[in-house]
């Protein structure tokens, strides 16, 4: 695997985009999917936006030229971060609010530490502890409201949503070793186009009723042309590019944001309904993500200054 050299003006816009951009989509998910089915929806969003990507890098002259093990492992980055943990949450969406699930994903750095700590044997400091603690009480404030988990198919959702958390950390951790293309923009293009083959076939085999973009209305037609731009191929970029440049639970700090984002835009937008204990809960829940990367920030700069 290549080492790319860090450039600090390209990470501030990639962090913009992971953190206010896909804060958006789950608003924009969450129109579309009232009308559409999940999974056809998610499709044709990434294979529109793969293609898109191949297109453009046609034409800056970049190679598309991969070998069979980059190939192999687009393929599955594709269907972590895709056609798993992205097409289930759309699916999600139809049983809960948009603002619930992107507080209730806030949660993944927790996840992706866990996982560290699982998989590669990674210490949990301290203070990540007590992270992880506030966490777990943030989480069970939220899913633990009545007036959410007696709406039917909540529970379904918030399930559905946990599990997609999983895929998206484990692929975070196997994004940031694997032997993947070296261009962003490319390695971003065979990702979601693969990633959105697999979803039209998931669609095509729960037998999901296809219908023609023409008769979509007109609120979904924008909303699937904001995903394809901005949601798929500039902050997916930049979610590949972070990922390759910095830490995996750096890049899991978008949570700070996206949450936020996604309840103020669900509620001025969709009426949905921000109660006080999703408020505590949200701050709860992020002051523990908060705990575990200042840890990080910390022993970083430990090590830092013992070097001088």
């Amino acid at each position: 695997m290549s080492v790319v050299k860090p450039n600090t003006g390209l990470i501030i816009l990639a962090f913009f985009a992971i953190y206010v951009i896909w804060g958006s989509t789950y608003l924009l998910n969450k129109i579309a999917v009232t009308e559409l089915p999940a999974f056809m929806l998610a499709g044709i969003r990434f294979v529109i936006a793969g293609g898109l990507i191949f297109l453009i890098a046609k034409i800056l002259g970049l190679s598309l030229k991969i070998n069979r093990k980059q190939f192999l492992n687009t393929i599955i980055a594709g269907f972590l971060f895709l056609t798993f943990g992205n097409g289930v949450v759309v699916w999600a969406l139809k049983f809960v609010d948009s603002g619930f699930a992107a507080l209730e994903i806030s949660a993944q750095p927790l996840v992706v530490l866990i996982l560290m700590r699982i998989l590669q044997g990674k210490k949990i400091q301290a203070m990540s502890l007590v992270g992880v603690a506030l966490g777990i009480i943030g989480i069970y404030l939220l899913v633990s409201q009545k007036q959410i988990i007696t709406q039917e198919g909540a529970l379904l959702g918030m399930f559905l949503i946990f599990a997609c958390m999983l895929s998206w950390a484990y692929g975070s951790l196997f994004v940031g070793k694997a032997e993947l293309p070296p261009n962003y923009f490319v390695n971003t293009g065979y990702q979601m186009l693969t990633g959105g083959v697999l979803l039209l076939l998931i669609s095509i085999v729960l037998g999901e009723n296809w219908t023609s973009p023409l008769t979509w209305s007109g609120r979904v037609q924008w909303s699937m042309i904001l995903l394809v731009l901005f949601g798929s191929i500039v902050a997916f970029t930049a979610f590949n590019y972070l990922l390759r440049v910095v830490s995996p639970e750096k890049v899991a700090t978008s949570s700070y944001v996206n949450p936020i984002i996604a309840m103020l835009l669900g509620w001025y937008f969709l009426n949905e309904q921000i109660t006080t204990q999703s408020v505590i809960a949200a701050v709860i829940l992020l002051t523990g993500v908060y705990f575990i990367n200042t840890k990080k920030k910390l022993t970083l700069f430990s090590r830092f200054a013992s070097k001088q």
